[in-house]
């Protein structure tokens, strides 16, 4: 399962012990939010696209949504989100708990200013009832992030 490889993938740093699972779904940012009592904009969805034949990953705010002309500037292509078979295949996590942590290799990750506006936030640990809090530092480090991107709106 995905959140076995995460617990592996952040054992690595002594951190493996900080991703909560829950006795409820949190695949979805409502859910999440609820699950861990805090405000939807804190919870760092991982969104899955194909690019060029290669999937990668947009890590945003809970209240962001993919902007499309700001998406095609960034990567002179339209938005095209992997099907949930393609994710699972493609990032090795299943939609719902996709995570920058733990991944198949050769996926890029990107990080959405969106998130630059907390201290800490939560991203999911690969399966549909965990998460994590990190510090903006820390999904920095944790994520191997590519670069940071403005590819969002609705949340400034």
């Amino acid at each position: 399962m995905a959140i076995e490889k995460v617990k592996e993938y952040f054992k690595q740093y002594g951190i493996e012990d900080k991703i909560q699972e829950f006795d409820v779904s949190s695949a979805t940012v409502e859910l999440a939010a609820e699950a861990l009592s805090c405000e939807p904009c804190r919870i760092a969805k991982t969104l899955s696209f194909m690019v060029d034949g290669k999937a990668i990953l947009i890590v945003a705010a809970g209240d962001a949504k993919i902007d499309n002309p700001k998406y095609k500037a960034q990567f002179s292509t339209k938005a095209k989100m992997l099907t949930p078979d393609e994710a699972v295949e493609l990032i090795g996590h299943a939609v719902g708990g996709v995570c920058p942590f733990g991944i198949n290799d050769g996926v890029i990750v990107y990080l959405d200013e969106s998130l630059k506006r907390f201290e800490t936030v939560f991203p999911a640990c690969g399966s549909s009832n965990s998460a994590i809090e990190l510090t903006i530092e820390e999904l920095e480090k944790y994520s191997n992030y590519t670069e940071w991107i403005d590819v969002c709106k609705g949340w400034s």
